[in-house]
């Protein structure tokens, strides 16, 4: 979902620059995954790296066609009109964590790395019972502006634009939270010279500000 609006801009400027008509269905990272597994009938999958090449090892994607896109960093962000508070070290970090009431975060790979850094910092079982993970599709940033959450861990690309959302800034160092976001066409598409050509359009330096503007960086 970090790359949804990005990838409809890219969309119709795909038509726009290089007469490539497409559309993105954008749904939870671990749904779309799921469903190219199952041979469903895409021509290429954008996901975290990772999930990308688990796709690549099971045949369900092509690997001369991989291409990474954009780079995404974690940000930690509270209710609008809420204290500001200190996230600026990573011991700040920690003792914000520990003072929430509820910590809301994703089902994507940002989601999981939240539970990794709580799992190192020896907290996750001390707020388990005040975490709230956001249904797939959903962003963190809907649970502060519905005042489900306290506090929410989220990738700077699905809070531009959010009402209700106050972003406090980066993870700091030491718990940095970044994933890389990776094209590759599905093993399933009957149209993959124009898939591969997609690819090359979304990976271009043309696409570089439109990154920029949605909240990502270009890989």
């Amino acid at each position: 979902m970090a790359t949804r609006a990005l990838l409809a801009q890219l969309a119709d400027g795909s038509h726009r620059d290089r007469g490539i008509d497409v559309h993105f269905e954008s749904v939870g990272g671990v749904d779309a995954a799921r469903r190219v597994a199952q041979g469903e009938a895409f021509d290429i999958v954008v996901l975290a790296a990772n999930a990308i090449d688990k796709l690549i090892a099971s045949g369900h994607a092509l690997a001369d066609s991989r291409v990474d896109l954009v780079v995404s960093k974690t940000v930690v962000a509270v209710p609008e009109g809420a204290p500001a508070v200190d996230v600026g070290t990573e011991q700040a970090l920690r003792q914000a964590v520990l003072a929430a009431s509820a910590i809301g975060h994703s089902t994507g790979p940002s989601g999981t790395a939240v539970l990794d850094l709580l799992q190192r910092w020896g907290m996750l079982d001390a707020v388990r019972d005040r975490l709230v993970q956001a249904p797939a599709g959903v962003p963190v940033g809907r649970l502060l502006a519905e005042g489900k959450a306290t506090l929410g861990f989220q990738q700077t690309s699905e809070l531009v634009g959010l009402a209700g959302v106050r972003v406090l800034g980066e993870l700091p160092a030491g718990c940095e939270i970044v994933t890389r976001f990776t094209a590759a066409v599905c093993a399933a598409s009957t149209r993959r010279d124009e898939a591969r050509a997609l690819i090359a359009y979304m990976a271009s330096p043309e696409t570089a500000q439109a990154k920029r503007e949605h909240g990502l960086e270009p890989a």
